[in-house]
């Protein structure tokens, strides 16, 4: 689309990807693996893209990978939003960051919603199994729970952080994150799991086969179409996250 737009003369191109596949694949940690994240980025803009929107990218740095402008947006106004529509007492709250690489997210919820701040020590085994071993900070028992991430893939690390804090005695448990990627068996993980609800985003599409009483899909587009609108008249994309009064 990008290459077909550049031939059709198109003064400006700006590639919005609400979802960056391969975000993930960012480094090198070991011979032989590919950093397949540098590499989409190089064939977007190579297309000819002059900007790219995109959303919650797994890791910030990966704007770096581009040669060009990159809208980096943030999914929080709108998972903030849906709890803070229920009302809870800021004292009944605590975020749960699921291991030490959210801690600064949740903070960002735990400043916008109230609330204590608890952290679950988590442990990876190898590539793809983790352990939940302890919870720093809280106390969580009694508590309505509330985990943020960017994307839920395997769902393997939020369930068992979700069932660490359940055995700790928490009283609600809720797990909001921006992407759904939910691939494998991560839907029998979340139908499982001890958590009253999930909230993910519209960022990827939740086919029929995956939807569960428990999962509620929150809209960003109109997070996106404020930015475009922005973009078209060359107005601040950062404004949209500033405190009123800053």
């Amino acid at each position: 689309m990008i290459d077909s737009c550049k031939r059709a003369s198109a003064a400006k191109i700006t590639a919005v990807i609400p979802y960056f596949g391969y975000a993930r694949q960012d480094r090198k940690d070991e011979g032989r693996v590919p950093i397949t994240a540098k590499l989409v980025a190089n064939l977007i803009t190579r297309a000819g893209a002059d900007r790219v929107l995109t959303m919650d990218l797994h890791a910030p740095q990966i704007q770096g990978f581009f040669d060009v402008p990159v809208d980096h947006l943030y999914a929080a106004p709108v998972l903030n939003g849906y709890f803070q529509s229920k009302n809870y007492n800021p004292d009944d709250l605590v975020v749960v960051s699921p291991d030490e690489g959210s801690i600064k997210r949740a903070l960002g919820h735990s400043k916008r919603l109230g609330g204590r701040l608890a952290i679950v020590d988590k442990r990876r085994e190898n590539a793809l199994v983790t352990k939940q071993t302890n919870i720093i900070g809280g106390p969580v028992e009694n508590k309505i729970c509330l985990m943020f991430d960017d994307m839920i893939s395997t769902a393997g690390s939020i369930c068992g952080a979700a069932q660490l804090v359940h055995e700790a005695g928490a009283k609600e448990i809720h797990i909001a994150c921006t992407h759904g990627v939910l691939c494998g068996d991560a839907i029998e993980k979340l139908r499982n799991c001890p958590v009253d609800s999930v909230g993910i985003t519209n960022t990827l599409p939740l086919p029929e086969e995956k939807k569960l009483d428990k999962i509620h899909v929150m809209s960003v587009a109109p997070l996106l179409a404020e930015a475009i609108r922005r973009i078209h008249h060359h107005k601040s994309i950062s404004d949209m996250f500033r405190a009123p009064g800053n």
